[in-house]
């Protein structure tokens, strides 16, 4: 199990590493591909297929729309069409009145929850998944989308071995057994001393960037934070619906969620405090 569980963590850092690198189009097909499987992961598990018999129409949309949300990506970074980002907001907003539509013309068998449920899993998986692609083509993206990386599998690493060596303290036991205190924290500081590192490094090295290291920190500390809840509030779910695991497509991790969880809750972080705090333009 260990060396499945590495071999196949290996080949997904690998698979991330590349995305990120080339961005564009590339980033944007892999990102739909991850969407994808977010959106039918989720809708799956907290769906009851045998008493919800709409679900499968209601997925149906919710792939339609992920799709679409992506070729405005897609379209933009491959042939330049400047309304992608419009196009794919337009996509966001108007999937609340698509399923709306279907919640009108099928009362009273379809019911709301079904409704709330489509939108969550459209929103959690593939919306929040496309800020890794907006903060790629923003202004310094090629060096900041690394701090979404950083932020979830940085943390994830020193937050586990700082756990194996002093974690006492449990503070989640019901969510995540072994999460301590301790854990956490080194995590967080573990994530900003890779930040800075890489900042200096890199990011600071190419630009010149007033309070450049306080920044990245910021972002660091903020990101590694709302990697461990986007981690906590995945394990939620599957606790409140009695699964192990969203899948099992990842050899040893189990689905695209049970990997990806951190960073669906990172990107958009990542993204709008590099907005505001670095001011980027792209």
């Amino acid at each position: 199990m260990f060396i499945q569980r590495t071999l196949s963590g290996a080949i997904l850092l690998a698979a991330a590493i590349f995305g990120m690198y080339m961005g564009g189009t590339v980033l944007a097909c892999m990102l739909l591909a991850v969407a994808i499987l977010s959106y039918r992961e989720l809708m799956k598990a907290i769906h009851d297929e045998t008493k919800e018999k709409h679900a499968k129409l209601i997925m149906t949309v919710g792939f339609c729309f992920v799709v679409l949300f992506y070729l405005a990506f897609i379209a933009e970074s491959c042939f330049k069409w400047s309304m992608g980002k419009t196009a794919a907001l337009c996509t966001v907003i108007l999937f609340v009145p698509a399923n709306m539509l279907f919640y009108v013309l099928r009362f009273p068998e379809i019911k709301l929850k079904e409704i709330l449920k489509s939108i969550f899993s459209f929103v959690y998986g593939p919306v929040m998944l496309g800020f890794i692609y907006l903060t790629r083509v923003s202004g310094y993206g090629k060096y900041l989308v690394w701090l979404i990386l950083i932020c979830a599998w940085g943390c994830d690493t020193c937050a586990y071995c700082v756990g194996m060596l002093i974690g006492k303290k449990k503070i989640f036991p019901v969510l995540s057994p072994k999460k301590s205190l301790e854990g956490c924290i080194g995590g967080v500081v573990g994530t900003v001393i890779i930040g800075l590192l890489y900042g200096g490094f890199f990011l600071l090295k190419e630009y010149e960037i007033k309070n450049g290291f306080a920044v990245v920190a910021v972002i660091c500390v903020i990101g590694a934070v709302a990697g461990m809840l986007g981690d906590l509030g995945a394990s939620a779910i599957k606790r409140e619906y009695g699964i192990k695991d969203y899948s099992k497509l990842i050899p040893g991790h189990g689905g695209v969620m049970d990997r990806f969880d951190s960073m669906i809750a990172i990107a958009p972080i990542v993204y709008v405090l590099s907005e505001l705090l670095l001011k980027t333009r792209g």
